[in-house]
């Protein structure tokens, strides 16, 4: 058989395979698009009674959804400290390297701080609001937020030891980071959250949420770590032999020259770590903590209104990915912009 046969056979097979695919699509999307938006229900106090989605279900717990069960006359916290949240990663990342780096301590520190003080109110001589209320999206930005400003600078350590000289430096970092990385998150929580109060010593108590982020942050660090490595092992060893040539000393070499190298070349990695702990925020909700999937699950415990998991489901996943391309996208913007 020649060569122009088999590429008119390959070829027809081709645009029967695409017709069938389109017609499997539609199959799907037709239905889909009926039931969410044609045959759907958006306005009402009350159960929905038509068959398509009940989108009522979503607007009246869409509080609940992004912030818990926190106080609806505090919500302005909240919303002020997802707000600078914002403001500080932006500013970040638009603002010129020397003035990034003294931005960055108080962006690791200083906002993590600040987001508690102010969260739990007693700090600033507000209303406390119990972390037990703390919940929704709010609580799943908070510890994705909270702990990779403590991971970052633990894995940056780690990995500026496990490329140490020192043999005692290089082992103790190797053993931190391949015991972090070979325990899954959710032992970590668990050990956090239940086993950690059982061997504190009588009487003393810590804060649910604070476990919880002690766990993130270390388990998070160890993958941290390995991404700065890689980065750090990529910038050619001459750019910290001219530096030394130019006689600035080993902090000047590693933060003016070496890390900003190093850093630019893993964007993509740090943004995937970020990603990747948004998405497992939902875990915390084996310790009794309600994030935005953990809100839709209580939700769909209310009795009023059984049969509307689909839709809570749905909104999340929506919300999940919606975050999460963004991410990807901003990560995509700062690659060109530093490439």
């Amino acid at each position: 058989m020649s060569a122009v046969k088999v590429k008119r056979i390959a070829s027809g097979w081709e645009k029967v395979f695409n017709v069938v695919l389109l017609i499997g699509i539609a199959a799907l999307v037709i239905p889909f698009v009926k039931w969410a938006i044609i045959d759907a229900q958006f306005a009402g106090t009350e159960r929905c009674t038509n068959s398509g989605a009940c989108w009522v279900f979503i607007k009246l717990r869409l509080q609940s959804f992004m912030f818990g069960f926190y106080e609806t006359a505090e919500l302005w916290r909240p919303i002020l400290v997802l707000l600078l949240w914002a403001v500080s990663i932006v500013s970040l990342f638009k603002v010129s390297y020397g003035r990034a780096l003294r931005v960055l301590p108080f962006i690791l520190l200083g906002m993590p701080l600040f987001s508690w003080g102010l969260l739990d109110g007693r700090w600033f001589g507000l209303s406390h609001v119990e972390t037990t209320r703390w919940g929704g999206l709010m609580l799943s930005l908070m510890i994705t937020l909270m702990g990779l400003s403590f991971a970052f600078p633990i894995g940056l350590l780690l990995a500026l030891g496990r490329m140490s000289k020192l043999p005692l430096i290089k082992a103790g970092s190797i053993a931190f980071i391949e015991l972090w990385r070979g325990v899954p998150l959710i032992t970590v929580l668990f050990m956090s959250s239940v086993m950690l109060p059982l061997i504190l010593p009588p009487g003393s108590e810590v804060d649910k949420l604070f476990r919880v982020l002690v766990g993130v942050a270390l388990f998070t660090s160890a993958y941290l770590a390995e991404v700065i490595r890689a980065g750090l092992r990529g910038v050619p060893s001459g750019q910290a032999e001219a530096a030394m040539a130019l006689g600035l000393s080993g902090p000047q070499r590693l933060f003016l020259v070496v890390l900003p190298q190093a850093l630019r070349s893993v964007i993509p990695s740090l943004v995937n770590s970020f990603i990747s702990l948004f998405k497992d925020t939902s875990l915390v909700i084996i310790v009794g903590m309600f994030d935005l999937l953990g809100m839709v699950q209580q939700a769909n415990t209310d009795s009023y209104w059984l049969g509307y998991a689909t839709e809570g489901y749905l909104f999340a996943g929506l919300v999940f990915w919606v975050i999460c391309f963004a991410l990807s996208r901003f990560s995509l913007k700062l690659e060109k912009a530093h490439a």
